[in-house]
């Protein structure tokens, strides 16, 4: 397996939640995504979008962001801007009865600025474009739950 998705399996999946219940089946969409066609890696995308970010973020959302920007840098993969704009979706969203996963899965986005800089100058301009409003994103972020106390 490389590199892409090391450590997937060390993630307990079947203990964590996403907008639909179980977790379990996350994996199997982001080994999808990573080495689906384009048809296969867009439906498991689209997938993972509704369960961890469309709706709002949950325990498996901040456990899947570190793979989703595996991904995001992984040329091999199909879908790469719909990762990018994701993982902007993550970030945009909220789980007001449960700050500390927004907090969790926020933080997990922003740790990845350095990689969607470095998109910023990617070859493909689906994904450039992806980063760079991601990076606006990142840099004017500020949620209730982000903000230093």
């Amino acid at each position: 397996m490389g590199t892409i998705l090391k450590g997937m399996s060390r993630v307990r999946w079947h203990e964590l939640t996403h907008a639909y219940g179980s977790a379990e089946e996350v994996p199997g969409r982001l080994s999808r995504v990573a080495w689906g066609d384009a048809l296969t890696s867009a439906s498991a995308l689209s997938d993972l979008g509704l369960w961890l970010g469309e709706l709002s973020v949950f325990d498996a959302t901040a456990e899947a962001v570190p793979f989703l920007w595996d991904l995001a840098v992984t040329d091999a993969a199909a879908s790469r801007s719909g990762v990018v704009q994701l993982l902007m979706t993550i970030l945009e969203q909220a789980n007001p009865p449960r700050l500390d996963l927004q907090y969790a899965a926020h933080q997990a986005v922003l740790d990845g600025r350095d990689l969607a800089h470095r998109l910023t100058d990617d070859g493909d301009p689906a994904v450039r474009a992806a980063a760079q409003d991601l990076m606006a994103a990142i840099d004017n972020h500020a949620c209730e739950a982000c903000r230093p106390a």
